[in-house]
């Protein structure tokens, strides 16, 4: 065990220098005790646990049983009386899952983590204290190990659009960074990166260490959509080399990343998805938003003009990407995200967001497909 920490820390060490001097196009690539390609056996879905993002009452719940889609991530459920981080809380949030025949795995936008936090102030160690609380509560009591948290006080992901028409009619999802210039600060004025780098190394610090001795991941989500600012609220998770930051910060399998791929295309210093997929590993990488997109920006990185798509038709190699977790070994969990609003669901306003049923149907299947497909050319090659 401390053989291997070691090797971690060294391999987190020279990834961070490599970035901080010449970029990502300089790492060496990673090696892997993974087997070769071509001498695994077939592994249904190539080891993968797909899952869905919804709450104890979506009507998705039957069509994952139905699709196996065994694994969910949620948040706690709502309890008269009780917090989000109290055991009894936890308890039955997994007991309510546990009856679906659904075992709960992530938690996804995690309470107690909030602009307190992210802005340094006041009432920022009550919510760390919290959340360290809801972080230990949440592996005892909801064998939950893997929480994705985000960077973005105050504004969280922005799209200027939700009814951007795509194939077919279906509506898609749309940033145009041009129709939020001139829009008004927030109350909390203009935040400098310096000052959310702050902030970050100060939680880092305080919560890490608490979650390497129970073995929960903190699985960072990157800044939706990357550009540098919005309405005076600077951005510091939108470039690979600022993720090495925080993985420098604290080098342990703990602090890792959610890998939300279409995030991660539009950032200015990325080679390409798969080789950073290799590059990094399933010790970092811990949980993954398989997403698609198209730029529309004309190739501006950080992309300052995209819409979603279906996960076949965006600027993303989906059946590349595939395989580069299979090739790392990955066996985590991997939802699909931002799914368009197909026929039938048009009609219903509610029906927005990139969430429908319909869409997430269909992305399973996608998904599905392309994980037998790396499964059995790695088995049967």
């Amino acid at each position: 065990m401390k053989d291997n920490r070691r090797d971690f820390i060294k391999k987190s060490a020279a990834m961070a220098a490599a970035v901080s001097v010449t970029g990502i196009g300089s790492y060496e690539k990673k090696k892997s005790s993974i087997l070769p390609f071509k001498s695994r056996p077939y592994v249904k879905d190539a080891g993968i646990k797909f899952t869905e993002l919804m709450g104890l009452e979506s009507p998705r719940i039957p069509f994952c049983k139905q699709l196996a889609v065994n694994y969910a991530v949620s948040g706690v459920m709502r309890m008269e009386g009780l917090k989000p981080w109290d055991p009894e809380a936890i308890k039955a949030t997994k007991a309510a899952w546990d009856k679906h025949g659904i075992k709960w795995i992530v938690v996804e936008g995690p309470p107690s983590l909030g602009t307190q936090t992210k802005l340094g102030l006041e009432g920022r160690d009550e919510e760390i204290s919290n959340f360290i609380t809801f972080m230990k509560n949440l592996k005892q009591y909801g064998d939950v190990d893997i929480i994705c948290y985000n960077w973005m006080p105050v504004i969280s992901w922005a799209r200027t659009n939700k009814e951007y028409v795509g194939r077919g009619g279906a509506l898609m999802l749309e940033f145009d960074y041009k129709e939020m210039q001139g829009a008004p600060l927030t109350e909390y004025g203009e935040i400098s990166k310096e000052h959310l780098w702050s902030t970050l190394e100060y939680f880092v610090k305080a919560v890490m260490p608490e979650a390497e001795k129970i073995g929960m991941r903190l699985s960072m989500h990157a800044d939706d959509p990357q550009v540098d600012v919005i309405q005076g609220i600077s951005r510091i998770m939108n470039t690979v080399g600022n993720y090495e930051r925080l993985l420098a910060m604290y080098p342990n399998r703990c602090n890792g990343v959610t890998l939300c791929q279409a995030n991660f295309a539009t950032m200015p210093d990325l080679v390409d998805i798969p080789s950073l997929i290799r590059k990094w590993g399933s010790d970092v990488i811990s949980f993954v938003h398989f997403r698609n997109l198209r730029d529309l920006s004309g190739g501006a990185r950080p992309s300052t003009h995209f819409t979603e798509t279906f996960h076949d038709e965006g600027d993303l190699d989906m059946y590349e990407c595939m395989k580069a977790y299979y090739d790392i070994g990955f066996d985590g969990p991997m939802r699909p995200d931002h799914v368009p609003v197909l026929a039938t669901e048009i009609e219903d306003p509610k029906m927005r967001g990139g969430y429908t049923t319909l869409g997430m149907l269909y992305a399973i299947g996608y998904m599905r497909g392309l994980a037998e497909a790396v499964a059995k050319e790695g088995a049967h090659s």
